[in-house]
């Protein structure tokens, strides 16, 4: 249930109304110049995705570490943590207001013609910078990681965030054109998308002080 939760969360953070919204400009650093390549685009947004799958692993890693250290309390730290994740959502769905993290900050680097290391390197500033837009969804992950207390299963599980996370930008690289309409669509119900992610994370701090 861990991998599930986790990718759920990856592409709901892809989902939230601070990211969705910046896609089609996302999706023009990738093109480029180059208008009508699809292939350089797709190559640009593997690239990206895998600049922030690298850090995110690397917090995987530290929270996999810290995980050990309460392993004697992790009974405690589990409902803690649980209850952490349940503000997370309550938050998320408005219901109350914790405002560091609903504070954003977008990349504003130019990042035209980008090649794949470019991408990757953007990718890397991508995890960093949005961190308080994705930080709802990011900080749920880590904590299942945490109390797990095994690096392995927390690379594992933070490979399969960053691919809930990133294959919707790999799939929009491909078909922007198409997906317009999709992220017309999504703009226009935020509202009932905000308060769906935000059951998502009560239900996961539920289960993670359950279980």
């Amino acid at each position: 249930m861990d991998y599930v939760f986790t990718f759920i969360e990856g592409f709901a953070s892809f989902i939230s109304p601070c990211i969705l919204p910046m896609i089609p400009i996302y999706i023009s650093y990738f093109i480029g110049e180059d208008n009508k390549k699809v292939s350089k685009a797709i190559i640009n947004s593997i690239g990206f995705v895998s600049g922030f799958t690298i850090v995110f692993i690397l917090l995987s890693i530290f929270a996999s570490s810290f995980g050990g250290i309460i392993s004697n309390n992790i009974k405690y730290v589990k409902i803690a943590f649980g209850i952490i994740i349940i503000l997370l959502g309550l938050n998320y769905m408005e219901l109350i207001n914790i405002k560091f993290l609903n504070k954003t900050k977008g990349v504003n680097k130019k990042t035209k013609d980008l090649n794949f290391i470019k991408a990757m390197i953007f990718g890397m500033l991508f995890s960093i910078s949005w961190t308080p837009c994705i930080g709802t969804f990011l900080a749920s992950a880590l904590l299942i990681i945490a109390k797990n207390q095994d690096i392995v299963k927390g690379v594992l599980l933070m490979l399969v965030y960053s691919i809930g996370l990133g294959i919707p930008f790999i799939i929009s690289a491909a078909l922007l054109e198409k997906l317009k309409e999709v992220f017309n669509f999504v703009k226009k119900h935020y509202d009932i998308i905000k308060k769906v992610s935000g059951i998502i994370l009560i239900i996961m701090g539920i289960y993670m002080i359950l279980f």
